[in-house]
């Protein structure tokens, strides 16, 4: 080696006091150079590009969709009371079940349609079959159901064709629990977090509210001598409904806050104490006739304000980035595979 490669210290580059330390001395000498400095980098907030949510919202008009929700649960859980009307003798019961579920599908379609813009954009959706499609696959169901209900309420009223109004009836009650809660899966396909999240148990708390509007209306409608079916529906609908709810929110965890604040919490809070209140007065009303009908409309209110307030927190919860972030972050710390589709989009297409 020549002496222009060797230093004092013996090597070649060397610098007396600028050698990197290790081991404990490091961390000893990071905390005296910092004592008493603040950091530079501020806390970080949950916020995207110019201020745009990491979604877009949903673009969906409130009461065309929410209002389609919860025609449609009405109609399929209005169509199981009517077959079971009919076969238990009892005819008020069922001809305003089968009346309920012809004009609720009939209104349902009609606000699809008017959110959609034109008929010929739901007729679209009819030239193909695509079963991992939520909405494609609730566009056959519904097209195949309306007729059905159409037939038995026409076949009640008219006194005409009573085996084909029997036939529909059947057929319309095996479809029905489908109607009343395919609406569930098809906004937890979505990527909107508050209602992807609850993809699990959305179902049954749709399921719930569509058997309490169906009682609602029955209750309303009926004689009460006829309503029994009707007030067990009522009963069952709100424990499933409400139980299955609670249950959504606390597994959810930190995405369930949209349903808790802001308009979304004023209609959930209002939709499950006209649930237990409705399902109340429905229980001890007996034979009195205005007690019965109180509670139908609460039930029928409260239903509708469960379908409004899950869009509201929906919509809420796309406004909102840390519940698109935030939970994307927990997943790839536990090392769970990503699930959902946050490309930017509502996935509603």
């Amino acid at each position: 080696m020549s002496g222009s490669d060797v230093t004092r210290d013996g090597v070649r580059g060397a610098r007396p006091g600028r050698d990197a330390p290790t081991g404990a001395h490091a961390g000893r000498r990071r905390r005296r150079r910092g004592r008493g400095e603040q950091p530079m980098v501020p806390d970080a907030e949950f916020s995207s590009y110019y201020g745009r949510p990491v979604l877009n919202k949903p673009s969906w008009a409130a009461l065309d969709i929410a209002g389609y929700l919860w025609l449609g649960g009405l109609a399929g859980a209005s169509s199981l009371l009517a077959a079971g009307g009919h076969a238990t003798g009892r005819p008020a019961l069922a001809r305003t079940a089968k009346l309920g579920a012809a004009g609720a599908v009939s209104l349902s379609l009609g606000a699809l349609v008017h959110d959609l813009g034109r008929p010929a954009r739901f007729l679209n959706m009819l030239r193909v079959f695509k079963p991992t499609s939520p909405m494609n696959v609730g566009s056959w169901l519904l097209a195949g159901y309306a007729p059905l209900t159409l037939a038995a309420a026409a076949a009640d009223v008219s006194g005409r064709c009573r085996p084909a109004g029997t036939a529909a009836t059947a057929a319309a009650s095996v479809l029905g629990p489908a109607v009343a809660t395919y609406t569930a899966v098809l906004v937890s396909d979505t990527a909107v977090p508050s209602w992807h999240e609850g993809h699990r148990e959305l179902p049954y708390v749709f399921a719930g509210s569509a058997a309490s509007a169906a009682a609602g209306l029955a209750l309303a409608g009926v004689p009460v001598a006829q309503t029994g079916p009707a007030r067990r529906a009522a009963v069952l609908g709100a424990v499933l409904e409400l139980g299955a709810f609670r249950l959504m929110k606390r597994r959810m965890g930190m995405v369930a806050e949209p349903f808790e604040r802001g308009r979304a919490c004023v209609l959930l809070r209002g939709a499950e104490v006209l649930a237990v209140g409705g399902t109340a007065l429905a229980a001890v009303a007996g034979r009195r006739r205005g007690a019965a009908t109180v509670a139908g409309v609460a039930l029928l209110a409260g239903s509708a304000a469960l379908r409004f307030g899950v869009f509201h927190a929906g919509v809420a919860s796309a406004e909102d980035p840390k519940y698109t972030v935030v939970p994307q972050r927990e997943r790839l710390a536990d090392g769970a595979p990503r699930t959902d589709d946050t490309d930017g989009t509502d996935g509603t297409d």
